[in-house]
């Protein structure tokens, strides 16, 4: 089986290889293509992956094309991780957004936006070309801002494109620990957005147990989303948020310490990744040493600006091991061998929530077997989750309906409707600021 990595000389590929050699059972794949535009880049990750495999029987082949075309063909599989600007783009997406006052988080408002308005265009163009040259092949998107990209690509290829993430399984995993349950055997009841979501009961052996963790503070206050929003909050919403909505809901303190920190999380990704592909190319470098290494400090920093907003301390060891490679792999073999399993995934909408119309992409638990992704018959979300998953799937239609048109006009639209962009000036001067700084935004007229 051909599995085809778009984005093929990013960081994080050597995680999804690891995870394919673990894979042992009849109808794995056993053929990995990566792409990437920049040559360096593949070059360096094929290094880490070749001494991943060094000494392990039948891993799968590894190639490496700069050419989508031929990346493409034949596959299987697609993941499609791509970073349209790179990280220098995304630390232009948080500078332009913090010198007006509003956040500039990759997925959340106006970096959010910026970033989605750039890789939609392209996104969609992988989509259609993936119809053309593989289209029998399942996407599976990576790609942030998840939701919004899947949504892009799921016009020209309907289910057969899938989102994916690894907070929900994050977040339910570390309340059923806390609970004393086997997350393997829980059931999450989970609804929303990508990165704008909420467990609504934690389901263990049939029973609810998130009243219990809800109603006991101490318990509640002893993992990340705890100490990230509060025991107080969490009990006025009676729900544990995805991580993601520390910016909502804290967003002054988020955009302060993003203004105050040396670097902000993209400018720190720059220059580690930089010095990671230097370091890498260096004669003689140990290049999977260097990864470990690499990927350690990585995870130990991530969200550091809210976690210090909010007293959180460090992150728990526990949740340093990532976990979006398992989850595509998890989806992968669902369907590629018929092995039905339930995950948290990005797809249409169809009938699940009813505030939002069947090709809305949203986050919700999912029956996956081999025809696909199948949504969950979820309960309704209360209304303070219904106003803000409404409001932000107003701006992603407006992000697609500009990246469709080239609208400057919608552009400013789609920032001025955001809940964390509080005023249309700053929407305008957003789009100037950002149309200066990326090329990839020249289309806006």
């Amino acid at each position: 089986m051909k599995l085809t990595i778009l984005g093929g000389g990013g960081f994080r590929v050597p995680l999804v290889y690891g995870a394919l050699m673990m894979d042992r059972a009849e109808g794995r794949v056993t053929e990995v293509v990566l792409h990437d535009l920049d040559a360096g880049r593949l070059s360096a990750v094929a290094r880490v992956l070749a001494e991943q495999a060094a000494g392990v029987p039948d891993a799968p082949a590894v190639t490496a094309t700069t050419d989508l075309d031929e990346a493409l063909t034949g596959a299987d599989f697609v993941f499609s991780a791509i970073r349209v600007g790179g990280l220098e783009g995304r630390a232009n997406d948080e500078r332009v957004a913090l010198a007006e006052g509003v956040l500039g988080q990759e997925t959340v408002g106006a970096g959010g936006i910026a970033y989605g308005l750039r890789t939609v265009p392209v996104a969609e163009d992988i989509a259609r070309r993936v119809a053309r040259l593989a289209p029998d092949a399942w996407v599976i998107n990576f790609t942030n801002p998840a939701g919004l990209v899947t949504e892009a690509m799921s016009r020209h290829l309907g289910d057969r494109v899938i989102g994916i993430c690894d907070s929900p399984v994050g977040l339910g995993r570390r309340i059923a620990r806390v609970l004393g349950g086997n997350p393997k055997e829980a059931w999450i009841d989970y609804v929303g957005l990508n990165h704008l979501g909420w467990v609504r009961g934690l389901h263990i052996a049939g029973r609810d147990e998130l009243p219990r963790l809800l109603a006991d503070p101490d318990l509640l206050g002893s993992f990340e989303e705890g100490k990230l929003f509060g025991v107080d909050w969490l009990q006025s919403l009676g729900a544990i948020p995805n991580e993601y909505l520390h910016y909502y809901y804290f967003n002054r303190e988020a955009v302060r310490a993003y203004q105050q920190a040396e670097k902000t999380r993209g400018a720190f990704l720059r220059d580690q990744q930089a010095h990671f592909y230097e370091a890498v190319a260096a004669p003689g470098s140990k290049a999977l040493d260097v990864w470990d290494r690499t990927r350690a400090e990585r995870e130990a920093t991530y969200m550091a600006e809210n976690r210090e907003t909010a007293g959180a301390g460090e992150r728990d060891a526990d949740d340093l091991s990532g976990g979006y490679e398992k989850v595509a792999l998890a989806l992968m073999r669902a369907i590629a061998r018929d092995e039905r399993t339930t995950l948290i995934l990005n797809v249409r909408n169809r009938d699940t929530l009813a505030v939002l119309d069947g090709d809305a992409v949203i986050e919700v638990p999912c029956l996956v077997d081999a025809n696909g992704a199948h949504p969950v018959t979820v309960a309704p979300l209360p209304d303070h989750a219904t106003g803000l998953v409404c409001a932000v799937k107003a701006v992603e239609r407006e992000v697609l309906a500009a990246a469709e048109s080239g609208s400057r006009t919608t552009a400013v639209k789609a920032f001025a409707l955001h809940p964390l962009v509080d005023s249309v000036n700053v929407a305008r001067r957003l789009v100037e600021g950002y149309t200066e700084v990326h090329p990839g935004l020249a289309y806006l007229k």
